[in-house]
């Protein structure tokens, strides 16, 4: 990996974007000490929403770069406000995030262009092109072309695991939770190791959702005695919004498959169970207990493997486990993770 000189580290950057009435926007990025703010600030006049997308853009694109250097603040900003819809700037902020912490250097001098956009910035794929002041065109369809590199997304480990999201209404289903990791080198010579919850990233969530489901993660993978401090992790659910900490189990179990520290089951991983214990390995129980193995035994199918929590193993319904196992699901009480 090429390591630039603090010398050619541009203070600012400037990437444009023309959007659909045909005005073009500029997105600048200027970069100075972090001093314990924020790593990404964004700021769009009179358009807060896009400031909070243009952020969540950056910091998910940056989950496949393969060093995570925290020293620095960047902070992007538009001259112009886009209408909501319009998601063309997209790529024009990453590359100007990106040119900032030279990762990224344009082939000519002069403003850099780009068009495109993405619902899967976590795994560096785009849907864009990108030209520079010499009138040449890159047609993208993943980050990694920037340098002439592979898919990023081929080092990334997504998996999935379910939960029973009940609310006691039509709308109570099978909600999934999907982690994806990335595997990161160890941080620049003078620079202090991240902790391990500024490398997990929550998108949609609420700031006490996001925390909690950074604090199981770093809790569950200290258990592990070797999961701190390599990974860089993007968390989405299903359905961003709901209560309770039911969904834990399922979070973690997510986790330890993505990081190779579980067996891969036939099917579905369909769990429930939190904790205050996590770095004990130690899975606590929860409320809803009857619904909950309701809605699990009306939707399991034949490969599913389901995880309760030990305390409900003594009033399981009477020939619950038969019926999982008739249609080809296995179920098991657990009281610790890693012991499955």
């Amino acid at each position: 990996m090429t390591t630039l000189s603090a010398a050619t580290v541009p203070t600012n950057a400037e990437c444009r974007s023309m959007l659909p009435d045909g005005r073009v926007l500029t997105i600048t990025a200027s970069r100075r000490p972090r001093a314990n703010r924020a790593d990404v600030k964004c700021i769009v006049a009179g358009a807060p929403a896009i400031a909070e997308r243009m952020q969540e853009v950056v910091r998910l694109a940056r989950h496949t770069e393969v060093r995570l250097d925290s020293r620095d603040q960047v902070v992007l900003s538009m001259d112009i406000a886009p209408g909501a819809a319009d998601r063309d700037w997209e790529l024009a902020a990453v590359l100007a995030d990106r040119m900032v912490r030279g990762l990224y250097q344009p082939m000519h001098a002069g403003c850099e262009h780009a068009q495109g956009w993405s619902d899967a910035w976590h795994l560096g794929r785009v849907h864009g092109t990108v030209g520079d002041g010499a009138a040449s065109t890159l047609h993208i369809t993943h980050l990694g072309a920037l340098s002439g590199h592979a898919d990023p997304s081929s080092g990334v480990s997504t998996v999935r695991a379910w939960f029973p999201l009940h609310s006691g209404g039509i709308n109570d289903s099978l909600a999934w939770v999907e982690v994806s990791v990335f595997a990161i080198e160890s941080p620049l010579e003078g620079q202090a190791a991240p902790s391990e919850e500024d490398t997990i990233a929550a998108p949609g969530l609420d700031l006490s959702a996001q925390q909690e489901v950074r604090q199981t993660l770093a809790g569950a993978r200290h258990f592990d005695a070797k999961g701190l401090g390599r990974w860089r992790s993007v968390v989405r659910f299903s359905q961003p919004r709901f209560q309770g900490g039911s969904y834990q189990l399922a979070l973690v179990m997510a986790d330890r498959l993505a990081r190779g520290r579980e067996f891969v089951p036939r099917g579905r991983i369909i769990a429930t169970g939190c904790s205050s214990a996590w770095h004990a390995g130690r899975v606590d129980t929860v409320e809803g207990r009857e619904p909950k193995l309701e809605l699990i035994l009306m939707q399991a199918t034949a490969g599913d493997r389901i995880l309760l929590p030990k305390d409900w193993e003594p009033e399981l319904p009477p020939g619950f486990a038969a019926e999982l196992r008739q249609r080809g699901a296995s179920v098991a009480c657990i009281e610790r993770i890693g012991m499955i």
